[in-house]
């Protein structure tokens, strides 16, 4: 006498399940109208009736009869309802979210960096799936797999993502500067690509998250530098000179023969060596609004002492001085007014600017 099922359900315990095959066994694989199908939430159930998909069922308990199989009803022929028991494969398959999912970059990533030329890029984070059409899934995947668990596809998914990712780095021409700053927009973009390939399977993508994207240790000094040289801006200069004074300080104050040769024959040389480096580099750091104007001011102070000033760098000089003593201007062809230090001509008798008579 066969023994017919009462109850079919499964108590899925597990994290990492995505299908389940009813352990259907000899008499025990045959079912009939008094059998209760029973659909937990987060589940779709399957029969397949001689390798044939035939009826899904989604969440709810059932009670077998022919009017809530009309595939199978069809395929098997019944005449008699369900007097007649049938031998059929019953699939549970999990639709609830996996998450948590890690996914990492194995092999750098290669880009085109506006800024780099190419480079290497690395990242991780995770991403999340669920069972979108389980018909599909069953067709395409596992086929009369007993049981089917996350582990068995993860690693095919991880290089669906990988592969998209590339695609969206590639395609964005993003600098590495930018990219740590724009992972929110990578896993939109991401995400949105690669749900068509997820579906194709019967899967949906639910979450992706990209939690770092980082680029080789040599690239990573080189926009340390530059952000060195952005924070200094228009006083690289000034930072330049200020060390090589240090740096005369400190072989100076070395007593070794490098030490020796610059106290011996270079203690006088070295000590008014420091002195113009610091005046040129803290001259550099003023920022001169006119140049006229700084000629002028330095033709009051000449004026004042009984001198004129040099047009080029405004420096204190004899009225009968043919060259600057600083810069070493030719001043023999022009002629300045000792009172305001404007320029005037060699015959003039009077300034035209101040009316200083000559």
């Amino acid at each position: 006498m066969a023994l017919f099922l009462k109850i079919i359900e499964w108590s899925d315990d597990s994290k990492d399940q995505i299908v389940y095959k009813y352990p259907l066994k000899n008499a025990g694989r045959e079912v009939n109208q008094k059998s209760k199908l029973v659909v937990r939430e987060s589940q779709e159930a399957i029969f397949v009736h001689k390798g044939q998909i035939c009826d899904i069922f989604p969440a709810g308990t059932y009670d077998l009869n022919t009017e809530i199989f009309p595939i199978l009803s069809k395929l098997a022929g019944w005449k008699y309802a369900f007097q007649t028991p049938i031998t059929l494969d019953i699939y549970y398959v999990s639709v609830k979210q996996f998450t948590g999912i890690k996914w990492g970059t194995a092999n750098p990533i290669m880009m085109r960096d506006p800024e780099f030329g190419m480079i290497r890029v690395k990242g991780y984070g995770s991403f999340a799936f669920k069972v979108h059409d389980s018909g599909v899934f069953l067709r395409e995947l596992f086929g009369t797999n007993s049981t089917y668990k996350t582990s068995d596809i993860t690693d095919w998914l991880k290089t669906m993502l990988l592969s998209a990712l590339t695609d969206a780095i590639g395609e964005s021409k993003i600098s590495a500067l930018d990219l740590a700053g724009n992972t929110l927009e990578f896993n939109e973009i991401v995400k949105h690509s690669i749900q068509d390939k997820f579906k194709s399977i019967g899967l949906m993508l639910t979450n992706l998250f990209i939690e770092n994207m980082s680029v080789p240790e040599e690239v990573e000094k080189a926009i340390d530098e530059r952000s060195k040289l952005g924070i200094l801006g228009d006083k690289t200069d000034v930072m330049l000179k200020i060390s090589a004074a240090e740096a005369m300080k400190d072989a100076a104050k070395n007593q070794g023969m490098g030490g020796a040769f610059v106290g011996a024959g270079m203690g006088i040389g070295a000590g008014a060596g420091l002195g113009s480096i610091f005046s040129e580099a803290f001259r550099g750091a003023q920022q001169p609004v006119n140049n006229n104007a700084g000629v002028a001011a330095g033709a009051a102070a000449g004026a004042a002492v009984g001198g004129a000033v040099c047009p080029k760098c405004g420096a204190h000089i004899s009225a009968k001085a043919k060259f600057c003593p600083e810069c070493g201007e030719k001043l023999a062809a022009k002629k300045f007014c000792p009172e305001c230090g404007a320029e005037v001509k060699a015959s003039a008798k009077f300034c035209p600017e101040c009316g200083n008579k000559f």
